[in-house]
């Protein structure tokens, strides 16, 4: 995380990104990095349109760093989903400067579940907006910990 710290400018938003096989959830934090907000959740399609949209969001909202959760084991292992999100990250720094970071995402889905159920959000509501509440979740815990070193 330091490293990364080290690559962002002192102020402007961080996006964070759930990857998921079906769909990306987008989280954005504000220009001071206080606080990270669910923003939207791309359905993916092939990398080329997927990438087409997620660039769209970063150039919209000047985005100045990428974190993108890692779906680790339990254990901490990394299996084919770790994997095929590295893949994801290679290709999409061949297509931007932006510095990329990787955050343990393991229950992130979980905690905006809870949230989401807690919050009396429906079923169908849920179904819509899980994966870009999971991203603010990632994103916010890469927040506090660049807060933490100062860099936030």
């Amino acid at each position: 995380m330091e490293e990364f710290a080290a690559l962002l400018p002192r102020t402007g938003a961080i996006a964070g990104l759930d990857l998921g096989t079906k769909t990306i959830g987008v989280a954005v934090t504000d220009g001071l990095r206080h606080v990270a907000s669910p923003l939207s959740t791309i359905r993916r399609e092939k990398f080329t349109l997927d990438v087409a949209a997620l660039m769209a969001i970063l150039t919209e909202r000047d985005i100045k760093g990428v974190i993108l959760g890692l779906p680790l084991n339990m254990d901490g292992s990394e299996g084919p989903r770790c994997q095929s999100t590295r893949a994801f990250a290679r290709n999409l720094e061949k297509l931007t400067p932006l510095p990329i970071f990787y955050w343990d995402e393991r229950l992130s889905t979980v905690a905006a579940t809870r949230a989401l159920l807690e919050a009396d959000t429906s079923r169908k509501r849920r179904a819509e907006v899980i994966d870009h509440v999971a991203a603010g979740y990632i994103l916010q815990g890469a927040l506090d910990r660049l807060a933490y070193l100062g860099a936030a």
